[in-house]
């Protein structure tokens, strides 16, 4: 049965008239569209007050800050409060991000019902996407489908991809390092992050840093 209440929660006017005129398509009778990730919380509270509770979620995941300051300043952020209130909300992630291993810490961690990459064919996935959640079906559009393939199984975790980030824009050991101490980033201090690139590059097999950037770029992982 397709969903009648959305709440939409995306700042770019352009992409959500676009969302906007799906739902629409698809039927969606009762669509709320906000810019601000503290708006969505503050609809979702009121109709849950009001006992008309929202039924889909469709958020981007980043968000461009503004003069207004926010609490909640992230897709991510907005989901795992919800998921506390409303563990059988139905969520989609319409971002332009697209690593594998995001993807699938959003799907394990915070139980997202699909992920639509932004682009060309993104308002089709998104159709296809709420078809499939509204018959309890996860859906993950073409570009991040394989981001549940057991052969992408990689032991690695957010402090990892952070890591690697780092690496990837040129850092050296030691201003990781001091990049990690000033954003309260830990651990920090130079011989723990020489063992965990040490472990990365056996558990990647990496030749060099170079070679470990590239393998993560190719996994989808940055």
């Amino acid at each position: 049965m397709m969903f009648s209440k959305v709440l939409v929660a995306e700042d770019m006017d352009d992409i959500n008239k676009g969302i906007y005129n799906t739902l629409v398509n698809l039927g969606v009778a009762n669509i709320h569209q906000v810019q601000y990730c503290d708006d969505a919380y503050l609809k979702f509270k009121k109709a849950l007050l009001e006992q008309d509770p929202y039924e889909l979620l469709i958020t981007d995941m980043s968000f461009k800050s503004d003069h207004r300051k926010q609490q909640l300043t992230t897709g991510e952020e907005l989901i795992k409060k919800l998921r506390v209130e409303a563990p059988h909300l139905k969520v989609i992630i319409y971002s332009i991000e697209d690593r594998l291993q995001k993807v699938r810490m959003l799907v394990n961690q915070h139980q997202i019902n699909a992920y639509v990459c932004k682009g060309r064919r993104g308002l089709v996935e998104l159709s296809k996407a709420v078809y499939a959640i509204s018959d309890n079906q996860l859906y993950l559009s073409p570009e991040v489908k394989n981001a549940l393939n057991p052969n992408n199984d990689l032991e690695i975790d957010e402090y990892d991809i952070q890591l690697l980030t780092q690496l990837a824009l040129g850092l050296s050991q030691d201003e990781i390092s001091n990049h990690f101490t000033k954003h309260n980033i830990s651990p920090s201090s130079l011989s723990s992050i020489e063992k965990r690139l040490n472990k990365l590059r056996i558990q990647f097999k990496a030749n060099n840093a170079i070679h470990l950037v590239a393998i993560a770029k190719d996994l989808g992982l940055l």
